[in-house]
């Protein structure tokens, strides 16, 4: 995810270690634009998703030792990895939590990769789901296409192609919108978020408009934030689940 300064179109490059690769992210509450390059500098991107497909069946683990029931399987970006929180506290570790005592039981595999994009995510999904036979696929994906400024239109049209892949492969599939700052400029704010409420009703998919609605729009977002500005403290991801599972809730009934 990448946040896009309201000065001029300067980045500022710096490194830092993660545990996963994380390529670019957005801040969301404050005009500023900072990207990140993966301590595991991989040569290019298509190559890292080649690397990440190939690896996707052994990556992906589930939250809880598989058993007889049905699978979520979330396919996202650092919203959705943890990114800066103590493990099990991030909203997808909270689902699981929340899912634990469901009849029949219902196992959560966390498939996200920070700093990946739609195109990442749409190479590495066929892999997934051969590996992982989801009943539910979620998909929280464009942020980082926005921040590359990738057309829309491909972003669009991966999503839809990873839709429809799932729906294919016989799963059920959750859209989740997420949000560009304001300084992206409203037309171009309102055609992003359009695109994901566009791919669920091609596909037939279930849809959250946003997932972090009363979030990053709160009065006082930045109590919301990392000391990065980035992304949200361990406090905000029980609101992020809140907003996912009524949706979420429906597809698994």
């Amino acid at each position: 995810m990448a946040a896009v300064s309201c000065r001029a179109s300067e980045k500022s490059i710096s490194r830092r270690i993660s545990s996963v690769p994380v390529e670019s992210v957005t801040d969301l509450c404050t005009c500023s634009t900072e990207m990140m390059d993966s301590d595991m500098n991989v040569g290019s991107g298509s190559r890292r998703h080649f690397i990440a497909a190939a690896l996707a069946a052994c990556c992906a683990m589930p939250l809880r030792a598989a058993a007889r029931g049905r699978k979520v399987l979330v396919v996202g970006d650092s919203l959705s990895a943890e990114y800066g929180l103590a493990r099990g506290t991030g909203w997808v570790a909270l689902l699981d939590k929340r899912l634990a005592g469901e009849k029949p039981p219902v196992q959560v595999v966390n498939a996200s990769i920070s700093g990946d994009t739609t195109s990442g995510g749409r190479a590495r999904l066929p892999a997934l789901l051969a590996a992982q036979h989801p009943d539910v696929v979620v998909l929280e994906l464009g942020a980082n296409d926005a921040l590359r400024g990738l057309p829309l239109e491909m972003t669009e049209a991966n999503l839809e192609a990873m839709a429809e892949a799932a729906r294919k492969a016989g799963a059920r599939v959750l859209v989740v919108g997420v949000q560009v700052p304001p300084n992206y400029g409203p037309d171009y704010s309102r055609r992003f978020e359009a695109l994901f409420a566009s791919v669920a009703k091609k596909t037939g998919a279930a849809l959250v408009p946003s997932m972090l609605r009363g979030i990053a729009d709160d009065p006082q977002p930045l109590r919301w934030f990392q000391a990065d500005r980035i992304h949200p403290v361990a406090q905000a991801h029980p609101r992020i689940l809140d907003n996912i599972w009524p949706e979420l809730r429906k597809l698994l009934r």
